[in-house]
């Protein structure tokens, strides 16, 4: 009988295999993509031709990934009017971009430690940043100077936000306290204390009556601005809480479906808040009766940042899971997960009126 050549052969069933094994895989990530595709059909998920910005949701790749900071993205903002976003690093810069080109405008320099968050005035004509060198400073937008630097807090300011007549300022620190400012003189006219540990994020309802706080303590507070008072404390998460979000009046209709909240003819429901927690869970709250009405999991680690789709369906979080996932209110299902960035994603801001959608991450990039 012929000899076989033991050596030509040697190995050829375990390679066989082993492209067997691979290609297996190949087809059941087709599969898994096809069946996704074919639930966004039926679902009613808008598909990329019918971008209309009420129901457009974000579809990879992305446009344009811009790179400039030294070190992690802090925050990614779109401005109330321009065609510009803005952005914030732990390197003490903020950034301008122009979103639509992806061309890089100018950097604001003034800070001397990691600038932790911003925020517009809604006439856009004002920038408000608040960073780890216990300041807050405010910026002419259309002179890119620094108008002023508020002063007082002890610790890392970690956020900042404006009411909406634009006449004062809040900011939340590590050193436990929210601080309201008179945005004309910088004087601290108000001091807010509860916390028992950080504050991470402070946010204002759309009519300014309302703050909402969210803190290590893994509580959520909702406080009186006209008599500064706190009228709720939201417990539930059971970790640190990053971040915090009112919901627009456009979502209420969906949040009060997935629910199952009959609201009265006539009768306006509300405010909601979403909460994001390192728990990795998600929470819409009715602060009026102070209870959780659903709650989001998907996420395998920390919740960083959420944004409300404008047209109010859906409701995106970014993760350090890498990933953005957009929720669908009505069926408090996610409807889309995207491989965002090569690390943690930080922050995450939806256009108001246009198809966009920014993220930032630990990978110095936005995108």
């Amino acid at each position: 009988p012929e000899v076989i050549d033991n050596k030509k052969y040697s190995g050829l069933l375990e390679k066989k295999w082993s492209s067997v094994v691979r290609l297996q895989k190949k087809v059941m990530d087709l599969e898994l993509k096809l069946n996704n595709t074919t639930r966004e059909m039926n679902s009613g998920v808008p598909s990329r031709n019918s971008r209309s910005s009420n129901d457009w949701i974000p579809r990879p790749p992305e446009r344009h990934c811009l790179s400039g900071h030294r070190c992690p993205i802090t925050c990614v903002l779109f401005h109330p009017v321009y065609n510009v976003m803005v952005s914030s690093s732990e390197d003490a810069f903020i950034k301008i971009w122009d979103y639509e080109s992806g061309d890089f405008e100018r950097t604001l320099r003034g800070h001397t430690d990691s600038v932790q968050d911003l925020a517009f005035d809604s006439s856009g004509k004002l920038l408000a940043s608040s960073s780890a060198d216990m300041t807050v400073k405010i910026w002419d937008f259309q002179t890119f100077e620094c108008r002023m630097t508020l002063r007082g807090h002890d610790h890392n300011v970690s956020s900042v936000c404006f009411l909406p007549s634009g006449d004062f300022l809040l900011s939340s620190s590590r050193d436990k306290t929210i601080k309201m400012w008179e945005v004309a003189t910088g004087y601290c006219v108000y001091n807010f204390e509860g916390h028992r540990e950080w504050v991470r994020q402070v946010a204002v309802t759309s009519d300014g009556s309302l703050m909402a706080s969210c803190s290590n303590d893994q509580t959520v507070r909702v406080w009186s601005l006209s008599n500064k008072e706190c009228k709720e404390e939201l417990r539930g998460h059971e970790h640190v809480v990053e971040c915090i979000k009112w919901s627009p009046e456009s979502s209420h209709r969906y949040i009060n479906e997935a629910s199952g909240t009959e609201v009265p003819k006539g009768q306006k429901s509300g405010p909601m808040l979403a909460s994001g927690s390192r728990d990795r869970v998600i929470k819409i709250w009715d602060v009026t009766a102070a209870v959780c009405l659903f709650s989001l999991v998907g996420h395998d680690n920390w919740v960083r940042d959420l944004a409300f789709h404008a047209g109010g369906k859906y409701l995106a979080s970014a993760s350090d899971d890498k990933t953005i996932k957009i929720w669908e209110l009505r069926h408090k299902r996610c409807s889309k997960s995207l491989d965002a960035h090569k690390h943690f994603v930080t922050s995450i801001d939806f256009h108001r009126s246009s198809p966009f959608v920014i993220t930032g991450s630990v990978d110095l990039t936005i995108k």
